[in-house]
């Protein structure tokens, strides 16, 4: 998931001042809003465009496909009053969840329920885990193909003069051929000494293009990439956070998954915490992340979703036009794009390794802004997409996962809060207790073998940039340096303290996600941007 933050719009009233007026009968009959923010494009270097100046532009314009065109043959037909009335649809599910639970506690048949549901949940954790996932591929071909695909590069960044500097370097030092990849920063109107670093970058390389955003662009990061889509020439399209770091081999490791399965719409890299042996917090989002890369392997492998986590994500270019580009009405890009691509009948692959760096949050407060972020855009996909969903757009295997998941992840959370209320005043255990359990059992196993996993593996990664490893293999988990020979006992006594510990780091999402879901039913949506600062320290 996306790690910069941008101003939120209005997620009860949407503002489509920007987006085609549909009347009632063209109104979700195929007609597709276009991206809000598209510049006209001209050969120049520097020039104004409204709200924008661009610096140095494409010269040539044939190269850039047509995305309105594009949209008019989408097979995902948006729908702009998916995305009203969020509120109300928030405060009905938020009835049904707290109604349903305090109903629970006066039947009989209550905990039978709970057990019920339980037990149908542990028959998908059971095909998860016992799921045989692909061995790790070398995704990079022996014999380079005569023919690389173009690839483009975006990344959207507002005041990051701290970092952006090693990220265009970076980037523009990849081993892949620099006639078949360009290099698109986004500066959003940054206040700090971002414009001046990224002028002088595009001095230095000559894959690097810039787009300057003014003070009343719209439509946040969503927005921002937008913008630039149509400037862009790549046959896939991959985004990073101003803070990301990769190995230099990365594209020749992702390309490749597209080329073997036409179905692929998106890759989703596996993300690793650079300043992982900070403190408690860095390690534990360390742990959380080797969480969620298992789970995405196992899921994807028995038929599941694949999700987009907006650091490290590719697009083929086809997929991201025929759903109709970025949404710019939802807070969270990634999670928004993951849902409308399985609804379009694409697929969504992870890569293992290499992995791409990025800065975890190193105070309780920053991880509770940008948790909170999460939840509420990974609730808006639900309430803006039910429709579909239920209708089993997406196919059996994978309506069946996503849901099995909304409970644990979003269900639980929300009805633990009236459940522990009853449960004071009846004095008695709580109803939710086995699935509760059944929760915090699937988090502790599910890191426990993606950390296992992530220790196995790293040996095998001979080409990853050593300065990305300078503190040892293991840094990325915030675990002891790998120059230390550990014996099988103290290899094992680390493992399970990094599980039990990032476990015990998981029960903030309980509140996150109960409060979050209880504040977007009750109270109205406010406009407010915190953002996370990157600090550059360890890259």
């Amino acid at each position: 998931m996306s790690k910069q933050s941008w101003p939120e719009p209005d997620t009860d009233s949407t503002d489509n001042s920007d987006v085609e007026k549909l009347t009632s009968d063209q109104e979700c009959q195929g007609q597709s809003p276009a991206p809000k923010s598209q510049p006209h494009q001209e050969e120049t270097r520097y020039r104004e465009t409204g709200s924008s100046m661009l610096y140095p532009s494409v010269a040539n314009s044939s190269l850039h496909p047509n995305t309105n065109s594009a949209q008019k043959h989408s097979n995902f037909q948006v729908c702009p009053n998916w995305y009203q009335g969020r509120r109300r649809k928030a405060a009905l599910l938020l009835t049904l969840i707290w109604g349903g639970t305090i109903a629970l506690h006066f039947v009989s048949w209550g905990i039978w329920f709970v057990l019920g549901l339980t037990g149908l949940l542990s028959i998908h954790a059971i095909r998860i885990f016992s799921a045989q996932t692909r061995p790790l591929r070398q995704t990079a071909p022996k014999q380079p193909p005569k023919d690389w695909p173009y690839v483009s590069l975006l990344v959207a960044a507002k005041n990051e003069e701290a970092v952006i500097s090693n990220l265009v370097k970076n980037l523009c030092n990849l081993d892949y051929p620099s006639d078949c990849y360009e290099l698109w920063v986004i500066d959003d109107n940054s206040s700090d000494q971002t414009p001046n670093v990224l002028e002088k970058l595009t001095q230095e390389y000559p894959q690097l293009k810039v787009l300057r955003r003014s003070a009343n662009a719209s439509g946040g990061k969503s927005g921002a990439l937008n913008q630039v889509l149509a400037l862009t020439q790549g046959e896939i399209i991959g985004v990073f956070d101003a803070d990301a770091q990769i190995a230099p081999d990365m594209l020749s490791h992702v390309v490749p998954l597209f080329n073997t399965n036409k179905k692929v719409g998106a890759v989703q890299v596996r993300k690793a915490i650079n300043n992982a042996s900070e403190n408690f917090w860095t390690r534990s989002q360390a742990t959380e992340m080797a969480l969620d890369a298992y789970f995405q392997a196992k899921r994807i492998t028995i038929g599941g979703i694949g999700e987009l986590r907006g650091n490290g994500q590719f697009v083929r270019r086809e997929a991201l036009l025929s759903c109709g580009g970025w949404n710019e009405e939802t807070i969270t890009d990634d999670l928004d794009l993951t849902i409308r691509l399985h609804l379009d009948q694409w697929d969504i692959e992870c890569l293992s390794f290499p992995p791409v760096y990025e800065e975890g949050v190193t105070n309780f407060q920053a991880l509770w802004h940008q948790r909170n972020r999460w939840a509420e855009g990974g609730y808006q996909r639900y309430l803006d997409y039910w429709p579909l969903i239920i209708r089993n757009r997406m196919g059996t295997q994978k309506t069946l996962d996503l849901v099995c998941f909304w409970i644990t992840q979003y269900m639980l959370p929300t009805a633990v809060i009236p459940d522990l209320v009853l449960s004071l005043i009846q004095g008695c255990l709580p109803l939710t207790a086995p699935l509760t359990c059944f929760t915090l059992t699937l988090s502790l196993l599910g890191m426990f073998f993606g950390l296992r996993s992530i220790r196995q593996i790293q040996g095998m990664m001979v080409n990853v940039n050593p300065e990305l490893l300078k503190n040892g293999n293991r840094s990325e988990l915030g675990s002891t340096n790998s120059s230390e020979t550990l014996s099988p006992f103290s290899e094992k006594l680390t493992l399970w303290i990094d599980t039990l510990r990032g476990t015990v780091y998981m029960l903030h999402w309980l509140l996150v996600v109960g409060s979050t879901t209880a504040r977007m039913g009750i109270r109205p949506k406010q406009l407010k941007w915190v953002k996370t600062v990157h600090q550059g320290n360890n890259q």
